[in-house]
């Protein structure tokens, strides 16, 4: 028994530490985002509404079947349903009966309604795809945004390292009488200051993952983290299309246009729908009926009444619209305003598409040059650092130089970083504006 129990919490400890050395890959969370995420899974319910929407719309083609029962008991002057007559007496009676009716003609408005039906089901699943598309963005965004903060911490403590070996090496030359003792002052203060920063910088790291995390709904922040993994800068051949190719990929890709397109097509059938009611409806309808009451002046048992006692009754029903106080044209009229209010939101769509389109090519672009300039920004300030080292540690510059010189330089180091994931983010807005499904996206 001591043995098992061992052998349990060895077992139970080994999964808790698996647990909490679980570190997501950004396809994990963007996958983990789109099974959980409750935006994603209200898309879905929507979807599968509107296809039970679908199958009420198919069953309006079958014939309707109803079966009616009826058991009572009577007392005084009531009707026996076995002869028709009154009778003042107390009886127990049984009746049935089954319809069955079938709509030859409604002025096809049951087949534009599974029409409608069909196209509401595709416009909701452009909207879950959509809404996909959305959420994977967000989760990558706040990714990057959780690398760029780890990065920019790993810069800052490279720097305090330099920052400490500077401030011993100056307090020795400080105590052998080579410098003075402001210089050493200097470099601590510049060795607090960068200590405040690494705490801030830590901060960010855990307000950056616990966003992530609730975004994911996960609920175990503590050991929520990230694989840190410095992306390279892939995808950038996107940028070699011209702004008409990527629009003009973007109107054939893109969900936002295909659910103003759907909902237009939705609004047209809807002006159908209305019109049929311009038609008359015929209908044909079948019914059997039977009784049965334990006073019969025949005596005949149950099985007996309700052979000889059953009826058949069937026909065809026509219903011709005549006057409705306008209600049908005022309706037809609604629908197709509704039609023009949808030209106008696909209008609408395509012209946001557009806009957004070119904000992102421009985003991407300048994103590029400032990554760009943020590179020759650091290497020039990582010579300078190197000069000023030199000059420092020969005694020809002072503790302020050196430590303004190092912290351009520290700030050029994080400005890489930055501009780098922001050029990456915003060339996976263009891949999806250019019809790459997110699971292709490049990283």
């Amino acid at each position: 028994m001591k043995k098992l129990f061992l052998f349990v919490f060895a077992l139970f400890a080994f999964n808790n530490m698996q647990a909490q050395q679980k570190k997501w890959t950004l396809q994990e969370c963007v996958q983990h985002a789109l099974e959980n995420n409750i935006s994603v899974k209200q898309s879905q319910l929507d979807v599968e509404f509107t296809e039970i929407a679908e199958r009420d719309a198919l069953g309006n083609f079958i014939p309707s079947l109803n079966i009616n029962s009826n058991l009572q008991n009577s007392s005084g002057l009531a009707i026996n349903p076995t002869t028709n007559q009154f009778e003042t007496t107390r009886f127990t009676s049984f009746s049935g009966s089954a319809t069955t009716a079938l709509t030859l003609f409604d002025g096809l408005r049951n087949l534009r309604e599974m029409q409608r039906s069909k196209l509401a089901t595709l416009a909701t699943q452009y909207s879950l795809e959509l809404m996909k598309d959305d959420i994977a963005l967000f989760v990558a965004n706040s990714y990057l945004q959780v690398l760029f903060n780890k990065q920019a911490l790993e810069v800052l403590m490279g720097q305090n390292e330099v920052t400490q070996e500077q401030m011993e090496r100056t307090r020795e030359l400080v105590e052998a009488g080579v410098l003075p003792k402001g210089d050493l002052l200097e470099i601590e203060a510049t060795n607090a200051d960068e200590q405040q920063r690494i705490i801030i910088a830590e901060n960010n790291i855990e307000i950056s993952l616990i966003s992530l995390a609730q975004t994911l709904l996960i609920k175990d922040y503590e050991n929520f983290d990230i694989v840190e993994y410095d992306y390279d800068v892939y995808g950038e051949e996107i940028l070699l299309n011209s702004p008409a190719e990527i629009i003009r990929r973007a109107k054939e890709e893109r969900y936002e246009i295909r659910v103003a397109e759907e909902n237009k097509r939705i609004a047209e059938k809807d002006v159908q729908l209305a019109r049929g009611a311009y038609y008359p409806t015929l209908n044909a309808f079948f019914n059997y009926n039977t009784r049965y009451a334990d006073n019969d002046p025949f005596r005949r048992d149950f099985v007996t009444q309700l052979y000889e006692n059953d009826g058949t009754t069937y026909g065809l029903q026509l219903n011709i619209p005549v006057l409705n106080g306008f209600a049908t044209r005022n309706q037809v009229r609604r629908s197709q305003i509704n039609v023009e209010r949808a030209e106008y939101r696909l209008e609408q769509a395509e012209l946001d598409l557009e806009s957004n389109v070119y904000q992102a090519i421009v985003d991407a672009r300048g994103a590029l040059k400032a990554y760009e300039a943020a590179q020759a920004a650091q290497r020039a300030q990582e010579l300078a650092f190197e000069y000023a080292t030199e000059r420092y540690g020969v005694g020809l510059t002072n503790a302020f130089d050196f430590s303004q010189s190092k912290f351009r330089y520290e700030n050029a180091q994080t400005e890489v970083v930055r501009t780098k994931y922001d050029y990456i983010f915003k060339l996976k807005v263009i891949e999806l504006y250019f019809g790459i499904p997110v699971g292709e996206l490049k990283f």
